[in-house]
C-alpha cells in the first residue's frame, strides 16, 4: 500500500517540557485514523506539523509526491466572514477557471441550495461552516484529509451528515474528535496521544481505548514487580556497603557498587506507567420527594419575548429521577427553553405554563460559561455554589475540592479569565457538584470536554439522584445518561420513546413527520403493538448475545446497558416479568 507520510523521531519542546517525544509513524493510502487524547495533549499541533503550518523542534516528516494533503482546521478563516457562501467556496480555485464547474456540483453534494449559497458566511450555522471548510478542501482533489475537530458544536443532523460523508470518502484521513460514536463508525485505526507518546491500534476508538486500558494494567503490574526487585536490591546494597565500611571489607564494598549499578540499570529500563487523566469529573446531587420538579403546559418558546415563535410545548413534565435529553437542530430553540426556565426560577416567577417545585434547589450550566466571574480567583468563583451546601462553604473545603479536581494549590490565586474553555468547564462542574442540586438544566455541557470527560459526565449523570434536562448532540452521552427523549421539530416539542426514534425524527427530510409515541407513566418506551414489541425484544436479545460473545475489549458496555434497560421495559409491558 502506498505510503503518503512518514515521520521519524518527531519532537516538539514547549515551556512546559516535551509535547511530543520521539514520535514515529507511517500514513498509508486508505488509512482511516481517529486521533484521540485529552484537551491540551497536542492533537491539533500534530496536525499542524503534518500540514506544514508548524515546525517540529527535531525529527523528520517525509511527505510523498503522491500525497495530496488538505488540512481542515477547526475555525473558519476571518477573511471569509463577509463573503457569500458561494464566493467563499470559490476562493481556493478562483485562479483555476477549469475547476469552477466543481463549485456548483459541490454545493449540492454538501447539502446547500442556491438560496443558501448567497448567504453571508457569518450568518451560517456551525454545521454549515464545517461543510464549507470541507468543500474548500475537496476542491483541491485531495487523497489525504486532516480533520481538526469538525464535529465541534455541530447539531445532531449535521453530525449525522458528517458521518455519512466520511463513510463515503475514499481517501485517507486523520480525524481529531471527542465524539466516540463518530470515531467508532468511520475510523478503522486509532492513535491515542498521551504522555507525549503516540499509541497506535488497528482498532476503532472503543476497542482501542479498551486495549490501552489493558496495556496500562499490564504495565502497572510489571512496574510493581520491577519496583519490588529494585527495593530488594537496594536493601541488600545498603547492607553490603555498610558491612564493607564497618569491617573494612573491599569485596563487600565492590559487591555493593555492582548491585547499585544493577539497580540503576533496572530503573532506567523500568516499565513506563501513565500518569493517567489530569482530572476526574464527579457530580453530586440530592433526591426530592415530589411528583414533579418541572412542568410545562401550553408554553410558547421564543429567543426573546418579542421575537417569532420557535416552538410550542403542549404538556410535558420532569420528575425526580428523570434524565431528559432535549434534542433538535441548531437554532431550534433548545437553549432558549433552558434560559426561559432558568430566568423564571431566578425571578421566582409564578406562571401557569411553566411551573417548578419551590422546594427544589435548581442549578444551570450555561454553555457560554458566564456563570463564573472572570475577575474572581478559583476559590471565590466557587463560593456562590458552595454557600448552598454547609459542608462545602469553608475556604479549606473549596481548596480541597479544587485540588481533587486537578487544580494544584499554586493555581488557586489564578483568575477565571485566564482559564481555558476546558478548565472553565471543569470549574463549573465542580461548582454544580458542591451545590448538590435537586434539578440540573445543562446546556451543551460536553462542548469543552475531551472524550474521557464526556464518558465521566455520562456516568455521573447516570448516577445523579436528582432530575436533569440535558441539551446535547453527543449520542454516547445521551444514550448513557438519559432515560427520556424530547425532540424539537416542526414548531413543536414532543416526546419520543427512545434515542433511536428521536434520531430518526431529526433525520426526516422534506417535512415528513413521524408520529410521536405518547408518554406512558410507568413504561415510557413501550410500543403499542404486541407483535412489534416481541419483534423488538428478540432483536435486542440477539444484539446483546452477539456483543457478549465478543472478547471483552471489543464489547460495547454503554450499548449493553441501553439494551438491557429497554429489555426490562419491554418485559414489564408484555407481562413477562413483574
Amino acid at each position: 500500500m502506498t505510503t503518503l507520510i512518514s515521520t521519524q523521531a518527531l519532537q516538539l519542546d514547549t515551556h512546559d517540557g516535551f509535547l511530543f517525544n520521539e514520535l514515529a509513524f507511517t500514513l498509508r493510502q486508505g488509512d482511516r485514523i481517529g486521533l484521540i487524547g485529552h484537551n491540551g495533549c497536542g492533537k491539533s499541533t500534530l496536525l499542524g506539523l503534518l500540514s506544514g503550518t508548524r515546525e517540529a523542534t527535531s525529527g523528520t516528516i517525509h511527505v510523498a509526491r503522491a500525497c495530496r494533503l488538505q488540512h481542515v482546521e477547526q475555525h473558519l478563516p476571518a477573511e471569509l466572514a463577509s463573503l457569500s457562501l458561494y464566493d467563499a467556496l470559490l476562493a481556493p480555485v478562483l485562479d483555476q477557471p477549469e475547476l469552477h464547474w466543481r463549485v456548483d456540483s459541490l454545493l449540492a453534494e454538501l447539502g446547500f441550495d442556491q438560496e443558501t449559497a448567497q448567504v453571508p458566511v457569518h450568518s451560517l450555522s456551525g454545521g454549515q461552516h464545517t461543510r464549507l471548510l470541507l468543500g474548500r478542501a475537496l476542491l483541491q482533489e485531495p487523497n489525504m484529509l486532516l480533520l481538526d475537530e469538525p464535529s465541534n458544536h455541530l447539531d445532531l443532523p449535521s453530525l449525522l451528515w458528517l458521518e455519512q460523508f466520511l463513510l463515503a470518502w475514499r481517501g485517507a484521513f486523520i480525524l481529531v474528535s471527542h465524539e466516540q460514536r463518530l470515531l467508532d463508525n468511520v475510523a478503522t485505526r486509532s492513535w491515542i496521544l498521551r504522555d507525549s507518546r503516540l499509541y497506535d491500534f488497528d482498532l476503532p476508538c472503543g476497542p482501542a481505548l479498551a486495549a490501552l486500558a489493558e496495556a496500562d494494567m499490564a504495565a502497572a503490574a510489571r512496574h510493581a514487580a520491577e519496583q519490588k526487585e529494585i527495593d530488594r536490591l537496594a536493601v541488600s546494597s545498603t547492607r553490603l556497603a555498610l558491612w564493607g565500611k564497618v569491617y573494612d571489607n573491599v569485596g563487600m564494598a565492590r559487591k555493593a557498587k555492582n548491585m547499585q549499578r544493577r539497580i540503576d540499570k533496572l530503573q532506567d529500563e523500568q516499565s513506563f506507567v501513565s500518569e493517567g487523566a489530569p482530572w476526574r469529573l464527579s457530580l453530586r446531587g440530592k433526591a426530592l420527594a415530589a411528583d414533579q420538579l418541572l412542568a410545562l403546559d401550553g408554553l410558547d418558546v421564543r429567543a426573546v419575548p418579542a421575537s417569532p415563535l420557535l416552538f410550542h410545548v403542549g404538556q410535558l413534565w420532569l420528575k425526580p429521577g428523570d434524565r431528559i435529553a432535549l434534542l433538535g437542530a441548531n437554532g431550534s430553540g433548545k437553549s432558549s427553553l433552558l434560559r426561559l426556565c432558568w430566568q423564571a426560577i431566578q425571578a421566582q416567577e409564578e406562571r401557569s405554563d411553566l411551573r417548578y417545585h419551590h422546594a427544589a434547589n435548581i442549578g444551570y450550566y450555561d454553555q457560554s460559561l458566564k456563570q463564573l466571574a472572570d475577575d474572581a480567583d478559583l476559590s471565590d468563583a466557587l463560593y456562590p455554589f458552595a454557600v448552598q451546601n454547609e459542608a462545602a462553604r469553608s475556604q479549606v473545603a473549596r481548596k480541597q475540592a479544587l485540588i481533587a479536581a486537578g487544580f494544584p494549590y499554586a493555581r488557586h490565586g489564578q483568575t477565571v479569565a485566564t482559564l481555558s474553555g476546558g478548565e472553565r468547564a471543569r470549574l463549573l462542574f465542580l461548582g454544580l457538584s458542591l451545590a448538590s442540586y435537586h434539578l440540573l438544566l445543562l446546556d451543551e455541557p460536553s462542548n469543552h470536554l475531551d472524550m474521557q470527560g464526556k464518558a465521566e459526565l455520562g456516568q455521573a449523570l447516570r448516577g445523579f439522584v436528582g432530575g436533569c434536562l440535558l441539551v446535547s448532540h453527543d449520542r454516547d452521552l445521551i444514550e448513557t445518561a438519559c432515560n427520556r427523549f424530547w425532540v424539537v421539530a416542526d414548531g413543536q416539542l414532543a416526546e419520543w420513546p427512545d434515542a433511536a426514534s428521536a434520531y430518526a425524527r431529526l433525520s426526516v427530510e422534506d417535512g415528513q413527520a413521524l408520529t410521536p409515541v405518547p408518554r406512558v407513566e410507568h413504561a415510557s418506551a413501550v410500543l403499542a403493538d404486541v407483535d412489534v414489541q416481541l419483534e423488538r425484544l428478540c432483536e435486542l436479545e440477539q444484539w446483546l448475545a452477539e456483543d457478549l460473545a465478543r472478547k471483552p475489549r471489543h464489547q460495547k458496555p454503554a450499548s449493553q446497558q441501553a439494551w438491557l434497560a429497554e429489555l426490562e421495559r419491554l418485559n414489564q409491558a408484555l407481562g413477562i416479568t413483574s
